[in-house]
């Protein structure tokens, strides 16, 4: 099946672009309850897995043996603005194993919140790792590798044994052949892993509902879910959509966004999954679509649509901060009868 049109960008009285997407809707026994473009369209979930790749720091005894907080378990499932609650954290981690920055092989880039970045180019200080969106999720493998006594230097490679837990843990979650996930590079250096967008979406149900999971990864998955929602502003940070979402929800729902436009909610209550990926990669139409199918499936209250009335119409502003336009979800979730027929089914 083809994309749909998801979301219109308006400026003036016309539509000037379009983003067009996929999106799959699915309940923990693995049902495809509702959908809108193609939901076996094979997605690289980038960051969206964070939540799954916490897992083994959990189920191994690494968290706590190091004593790791729910902030700190949070942060491992983060893509951070970079802010000070956010590197200093990573700094502590690393202090508990012992290891410093230099340890984290999650490259640099600037950090996302434009104050932070500012003052590092004002004094003169160079933008090191710990400032990577990534650096919380590179302090929880390398709290596993340094528990479970293997090599440090290369825990981000796709042979290592951490990264090996990650797949087996991402196969059983999304029922999928470990020999049928495609593997590619993240932007980070770890492996991304690429899978039908349904089965993204069967891996948040499962979060949002493990009871039918052992009781091992039952207790990991609340315990990082819980973390996620009892401390959402280590997932994103001030003025992002994950974390204002998330404290919106007051513990029903948790989300992740994953770069090239994806974003994965599972919420807690019904039990269900959803995933959806923007065609041509741009993030900012996530959060209007992410929001828009809540409010299809009724699943927000009159209270939390308002709260998150920005994210559900983003503004368009120019470069004198004034409002010229938004973006406008404009797609109809599609209530599917039966699963789609796949090699994955």
């Amino acid at each position: 099946m083809d994309a749909e049109r998801l979301v219109d960008v308006i400026r003036g009285g016309i539509v000037e672009s379009e983003h067009w997407g996929h999106i799959a809707v699915v309940n923990s026994e693995g049902e495809l309850i509702y959908s809108s473009g193609d939901p076996n369209r094979v997605t690289f979930a980038r960051s969206s897995m964070k939540p799954l790749q916490a897992i083994p720091i959990v189920e191994t005894g690494a968290a706590d043996f190091y004593k790791l907080s729910p902030a700190d378990l949070s942060l491992a499932c983060a893509s951070h603005n970079g802010e000070d609650q956010h590197t200093n954290r990573v700094r502590t981690i690393l202090k508990t194993l012992d290891l410093t920055t230099d340890s984290l092989k999650c490259g640099t880039h600037p950090p996302r919140w434009q104050e932070k970045y500012e003052e590092l180019m004002k004094s003169g200080k160079e933008v090191s790792a710990e400032y990577n969106n990534c650096s919380g999720k590179h302090s929880g493998m390398l709290t596993t590798a340094k528990f479970m006594e293997e090599s440090l230097e290369d825990y981000y490679k796709t042979d290592h044994p951490v990264q090996k837990r990650i797949i087996e843990v991402i196969s059983d979650l999304c029922e999928i052949p470990v020999d049928e996930v495609e593997i590619g590079i993240d932007g980070c250096g770890v492996p991304v892993h690429g899978i039908p967008l349904k089965k993204l979406a069967l891996g948040f149900a499962k979060l949002a509902n493990p009871s039918a999971l052992p009781d091992k990864r039952k207790t990991a998955i609340k315990r990082i879910t819980s973390a996620m929602m009892a401390e959402p502003e280590m997932v994103g940070g001030t003025d992002r959509f994950c974390t204002d979402f998330m404290r919106i929800e007051e513990g029903r729902m948790f989300g992740k966004a994953g770069a090239e436009g994806v974003y994965c909610i599972g919420d807690i209550e019904t039990g269900i999954g959803i995933a959806l990926k923007i065609e041509d990669g741009n993030g900012r139409a996530t959060s209007s679509v992410a929001v828009e199918v809540l409010k299809q499936l009724n699943l927000l209250d009159e209270k939390q649509s308002e709260l998150l009335q920005d994210y559900h119409y983003p503004k368009l502003k120019n470069a004198r901060q004034e409002v010229i336009g938004q973006l406008r979800p404009c797609f109809t979730l599609e209530n599917v009868k039966h699963i789609l027929s796949s090699k994955y089914s």
